[in-house]
């Protein structure tokens, strides 16, 4: 993913629900907690009772609240987690795919829509807190937290502590004006052309590349215009002053998403990165069950409907694996 540099501080606690006890990050369950869970499981008695009620603002509110237990799957979860209740940690401010409501209390956007899904599907209760973005796999490790879920890359170096079950494909995208009127559909149709980004961000380094390229083609290069922030650079492209931005995929779908924005999303092939949910190495066998669970949602046509509702059913997976990422 390509999210700012600067630090967010936490937000606070979203906790609804019933109170939650056991504060320790899970281990292997005994044998007696294995039998007790399948005899549990064979009964049908685990329920979405408990379950964190969906937010009303949240634009998959009626997927989630139609996702049924899978009994065997949530035999499964471990003692501690299934006592304690699944903590969710995700870094709020970067839509679609986390977001604050307008009540600024409720977390609304893809991942903590699918977070939730994931909890329904495994008959849990959740907690989902709002925290810097690096400190979020340090809270893995000490425990805080069973899971992350925030447009996290699943690469080699986070792996080294973290267990990853991708669940979207993420790439870049051209913010254009609504309508596409100089018919940008590949970068390089964008060649001799004024194209604004973030200076010193991501999307600067890919104007370069791009820029590159035009020039080993004999074509003439980008004009970039560098600017301060992501507000500035559509500003620029929604007055005329350039042709396109370029911004992470799902960002430039929720801009061009609010009319007022006047502007398109075009999206780059290539480049793309797997988002990953992180949870902690020493609970790997927890990993395969959510990993078990996301498969069920995919497979129940509930995953599909989700990323649907939010505009970003292009970054679905056909499959959800462990540490698929580069």
């Amino acid at each position: 993913m390509q999210r700012p540099t600067t630090v967010r501080i936490a937000a606070g606690i979203i906790a609804v629900g019933a109170l939650l006890v056991g504060l320790t990050a899970c281990g292997g369950q005994s044998l007696s907690d294995v039998k007790k869970s399948e005899k549990a499981a064979a009964s049908g008695a685990f329920s979405n009772d408990g379950a964190l009620p969906v937010p009303s603002e949240e634009k998959a509110k009626k997927v989630i609240e139609q996702i049924e237990v899978d009994q065997a799957l949530a035999a499964r979860v471990p003692d501690k987690i299934r006592s304690s209740g699944l903590r969710v940690t995700t870094s709020v401010g970067y839509p679609p795919m986390e977001e604050w409501a307008t009540n600024g209390t409720d977390v609304i956007g893809v991942d903590p829509a699918l977070a939730n899904a994931i909890s329904r599907k495994l008959g849990l209760k959740m907690t989902i807190q709002d925290q810097e973005f690096n400190s979020m796999i340090p809270g893995l490790i000490s425990g805080r937290y069973d899971l992350l879920l925030s447009s996290m890359t699943d690469n080699a170096e986070r792996r080294e502590t973290t267990t990853f079950v991708d669940y979207v494909r993420a790439g870049n995208a051209f913010l254009v004006a609504a309508g596409n009127p100089s018919k940008v559909t590949v970068p390089a149709d964008l060649c001799g052309k004024t194209v604004a980004v973030v200076e010193g961000g991501s999307s600067a380094l890919l104007a370069e590349q791009f820029s590159k390229d035009c020039a080993a083609k004999s074509k003439p290069t980008y004009d970039v215009l560098k600017l301060a922030g992501d507000s500035e650079a559509n500003l620029a492209v929604q007055s005329g002053r350039a042709v396109a931005t370029i911004t992470d995929y799902p960002v430039a779908v929720a801009h061009a998403a609010d009319p007022a924005s006047k502007s398109e999303a075009v999206r780059i092939d290539g480049d793309e990165s797997i988002w990953g949910i992180g949870i902690d190495n020493s609970n790997a066998e927890f990993a395969k069950v959510v990993q078990g669970a996301v498969q069920s949602l995919m497979d129940d046509g509930s995953y599909e409907k989700l990323l649907d509702a939010w505009g970003v059913g292009e970054m679905a997976l056909s499959k959800a694996t462990i540490n698929g990422g580069a």
